[in-house]
């Protein structure tokens, strides 16, 4: 019996760093996996990059609009645009008296049941707008076999 280690054989502190180096990898892919597991987080990330997207295009566009606003109002001749400031403010006093007209001529019954249904309207808008879409996609499908 011989106590040494065999030329082939690794020796205690080999064995000990192989182990530690298998363990490490080893958690790493588990750290792998569980990263590619995480439905959530990964969507949490991607909704932020998605957002960060989003703010970058609506700067530039933002930016685009201001400037075509700009040269359109620089190439636009000055009586033009007044011209079109005092139609603007005849159509907002048109509104005005015409929603004073309506509220001296509706009855009270009337005005409280209509704020109550706008009312409602806001509070269930998406519900609104999905039955809004279902019934103008069905009207378009009505419409279309009629004309086949």
């Amino acid at each position: 019996m011989n106590d040494q280690p065999q030329a082939d054989e690794p020796t205690p502190e080999q064995l000990r760093e192989q182990v530690a180096h298998t363990r490490d990898q080893l958690g790493q892919t588990v750290e792998a996996l569980a990263g590619k597991a995480d439905v959530k987080a990964q969507t949490k990330a991607k909704a932020a990059e998605v957002k960060e997207q989003a703010a970058l295009l609506t700067g530039q566009l933002r930016d685009k609009a201001s400037q075509a606003t700009e040269l359109i109002k620089d190439k636009t001749p000055d009586p033009v645009l007044d011209k079109a400031a005092h139609a603007a403010s005849q159509v907002r006093e048109g509104a005005a008296h015409a929603r004073h007209l309506i509220a001296e001529k509706t009855p009270d019954p009337v005005r409280e049941k209509a704020a109550s249904a706008a009312g409602l309207a806001r509070s269930n808008r998406t519900p609104l707008l999905a039955a809004a879409a279902a019934l103008a996609i069905f009207l378009f499908l009505r419409r279309s076999r009629r004309h086949k």
